[in-house]
């Protein structure tokens, strides 16, 4: 997949060797025995020097003008502990001790991605490695990598793209998230479910797999409600902003359902300004996604009520599909999903919050 050039080193006992071949008839035997000695000398040293390279190669992978070059397109590290935990996960992998020169572009915005990608193109880039803002739109420029030799790794995120147009996908089933939450949430056996919904960015994959479950549930049952459905992008001050207007209205509601642990944060700041009880046996359901470590603490104190898992740490899955590529070997699976679960905080354990927090 690399553009650059390996060189190889011919071992200096083939030379000796092809000498000692050609050794004509006439040679006495004391010639001949001196030549095989000097060959098998010459065999001993070469194969000390190869030892000695092989080793120094192992030990020092990312010598001078043999880096792998990825252009790392990313969320804004910002945007939630979820994002803060991939993009550390990414940095602690791609450095020059693993044999990495990292480039990093970060984002919200799809067409911003977008002109990130097309200049790690330009750049030739070995290797584009994507989460993107959006499912769609990526199709022309992933196009423009195919055709410059650079592969293509999406992580965390799926896009609306031919899989001829990347070499794997490491990515959480968002649509698997969104129903274990759903499952979760009808398993309560409320009366009449009355809920808040804040959505994350529109179009990500993971706003579409978490309110694609809740959407169709809603749909299919008559005591599903929704009280309001609108996106705080991730934001905590933008969703306490949505739950503190739904509470001004006057209207009833009795479940949240954030879309990201942050947001969920923000409903409730809301809840707790205006005195209303959340958590356990209390008026209001809290649940939110990606289980931050602080997340699940409030889990634990009963506060909230359930939290989905969103993995971050996939650069070490990334960094062996590229050492398997450079190898020439060939993927045993295009699309790697991610092992995930949901927290419940009447089960919840000391040991889950240690193991599972980010």
């Amino acid at each position: 997949m690399k553009k650059r050039t390996l060189v190889t080193l011919l071992a200096v006992s083939v030379a000796a060797a092809g000498l000692a071949g050609c050794s004509s008839s006439s040679e006495t035997a004391e010639t001949a025995a001196a030549t095989e000695a000097a060959a098998e000398a010459g065999e001993e040293e070469a194969g000390g020097e190869a030892a000695a390279e092989e080793e120094a190669e192992a030990e020092a992978p990312a010598a001078s003008g043999e880096l792998i070059r990825v252009g790392i397109i990313n969320n804004d590290p910002n945007e939630s502990g979820y994002r803060t935990a991939n993009d550390a996960d990414m940095k602690a992998m791609f450095t020059e001790e693993n044999g990495y020169e990292a480039s990093f572009a970060y984002s919200l915005k799809n067409d911003e991605q977008i002109t990130a990608a097309q200049k790690f193109i330009q750049d030739e880039v070995d290797y584009l490695l994507l989460s993107a803002a959006d499912t769609s739109g990526w199709d022309s420029v992933l196009q423009d990598a195919q055709d410059a030799g650079i592969g293509v790794i999406l992580f965390d995120r799926t896009i609306d793209a031919s899989e001829d147009l990347y070499l794997a996908s490491i990515v959480s089933d968002m649509n698997k998230e969104g129903e274990t939450a759903v499952n979760w949430l009808a398993d309560q056996g409320l009366e009449e479910y009355n809920i808040i919904h804040i959505q994350g960015v529109m179009g990500s994959a993971a706003q579409q797999g978490r309110t694609g479950a809740l959407d169709a549930k809603v749909a299919a049952e008559d005591n599903w409600n929704l009280v309001t459905q609108q996106t705080a992008e991730w934001n905590s001050e933008k969703a306490q902003q949505i739950v503190q207007s739904v509470i001004d209205s006057g209207t009833e509601f009795n479940v949240i359902y954030a879309e990201n642990d942050d947001m969920a944060k923000g409903a409730v700041a809301a809840l707790d300004k205006a005195n209303i009880s959340h958590g356990v046996g209390k008026d209001v359901i809290v649940m939110g996604f990606d289980c931050n470590k602080w997340a699940l603490e409030e889990l634990l104190a009963q506060n909230w009520n359930y939290d989905g898992q969103c993995n971050p740490f996939q650069a070490s899955y990334i960094d062996e599909v590229i050492k398997k590529v450079e190898a020439g070997e060939e993927l045993a699976e295009k699309t790697i999903i991610l092992d995930e679960k949901g927290f419940d905080a009447t089960t919840i354990t000391e040991e889950d919050v240690e193991k599972y927090g980010i």
